[in-house]
């Protein structure tokens, strides 16, 4: 299982998706469903990171993906449905470096979607945390790795976070993580039915 979340960016000198990975990953619920500590990836919020971060990461072949990341604007957690082939160039990544063009791939896809594992995703979460689902995963550095996830043989998953609470924001975070190894899980069952082998 590989987790990845974002470090900071321009206007978000503190990501909260980093503080809830860290959670999610030391989950004993989810080391028991994985056989032990999934990968953790802090990701740097820069293009160039794509290639030097992700790629060896996923290069490691998991059995799953779960990403994470924070939406600023957004007030509840949000499933993403799909990853498009757009970048915009409007906004710099932490180096200060925009995105080189505005396809991700030119050869590749207009969109790439997460299947079935993002519907039961969002009906686990239900009745958890407030949640929604989503077909916009932005034009940043979050659609842009799961776009590129999304184009492995595993089950891949990206949750968009909104900003924590002003105060309590350790017990949100905690909150999340536990609700978000659910979803770690559910991805984990999909990836041994694709292989045939029963779920734990």
């Amino acid at each position: 299982m590989l987790i990845t979340a974002f470090g900071p960016f321009p206007g978000m000198p503190v990501n909260p998706s980093e503080a809830v990975a860290r959670l999610l990953a030391r989950s004993p619920r989810l080391a028991l469903a994985a056989g032990g500590r999934p990968a953790l990836r802090i990701l740097p919020t820069a293009y160039a990171a794509l290639a030097t971060h992700l790629d060896p990461a996923l290069a490691e072949a998991p059995a799953a993906v779960l990403m994470i990341g924070v939406a600023g604007r957004s007030r509840r957690v949000r499933v993403e449905m799909r990853a498009v082939n757009r970048a915009s160039r409007l906004f710099p990544d932490a180096g200060g470096r925009l995105a080189a063009h505005l396809t991700l791939e030119p050869e590749g896809p207009f969109q790439r979607r997460a299947g079935p594992a993002a519907v039961k995703a969002l009906a686990r979460l239900r009745g958890r945390i407030p949640v929604r689902s989503s077909r916009d995963a932005g034009r940043y550095l979050c659609n842009a790795s799961y776009y590129r996830a999304l184009a492995g043989p595993v089950p891949v998953l990206f949750l968009h976070i909104p900003r924590p609470p002003r105060s309590g924001a350790r017990a949100w975070a905690q909150r999340l993580a536990a609700a978000f190894a659910e979803v770690a899980v559910l991805l984990l069952r999909e990836a041994r039915g694709r292989t045939g082998v029963p779920p734990r």
